[in-house]
């Protein structure tokens, strides 16, 4: 019998200085069974991030031909693909040329700083393409936010991000890990 995802909600309080974005969300998280909490908190750090009232997660682990979050434009067409971990070079490509902006999320520390040196003389030419490349320790500070029920904050001002829990608080420096 196969495992189910595990159903975590959050309610969302986004603050965007940057973007002049403030919006609070109600987002549904499924948490594949061999998702940990890292990668989950690091999807819903993308999510904010690039928070719109279109974006979306989309199948997640299950499902190797859409993104782990998709912002659709009214037309149908797709302005922006997020990936998390290390994708190949080829499933770049395929998110290029499919939205008008790429976005990758990196988190896995040294083996995400491996992945990046071996790839980025094979992408450095895709122009709609972004690629964080966040530490680890910072996706293991995330992961102690997971709850099944969430009640968010997320502050994001200079390239800088707080995201809290109104007892925890996680920082996180997104300018700095940006590499591409």
């Amino acid at each position: 019998m196969a495992l189910k995802a595990t159903i975590f909600k959050a309610q969302l309080q986004i603050a965007d200085m940057d973007r002049h974005y403030y919006q609070d969300h109600n987002v549904t998280l499924a948490r594949h069974p061999s998702e940990n909490d890292e990668r989950m908190m690091v999807r819903l750090l993308a999510y904010a991030l690039y928070a719109h009232e279109r974006l979306d997660f989309g199948k997640g682990l299950c499902d190797d031909e859409t993104p782990d979050i998709c912002l659709m434009e009214l037309t149908g067409d797709m302005a922006l693909w997020i990936e998390l971990g290390q994708p190949d070079e080829k499933r770049l490509r395929k998110a290029c040329s499919r939205a008008e902006k790429t976005v990758v999320f990196a988190y896995s520390g040294n083996s995400a700083d491996i992945w990046w040196e071996q790839i980025k003389n094979k992408v450095n030419r895709l122009e709609s393409l972004t690629v964080y490349n966040l530490p680890y320790v910072t996706a293991v500070e995330l992961a102690k936010l997971a709850q099944r029920t969430m009640q968010l904050q997320c502050t994001i001002q200079e390239g800088q991000v707080w995201l809290t829990d109104g007892v925890e608080t996680v920082q996180v420096d997104v300018a700095a890990a940006k590499v591409c």
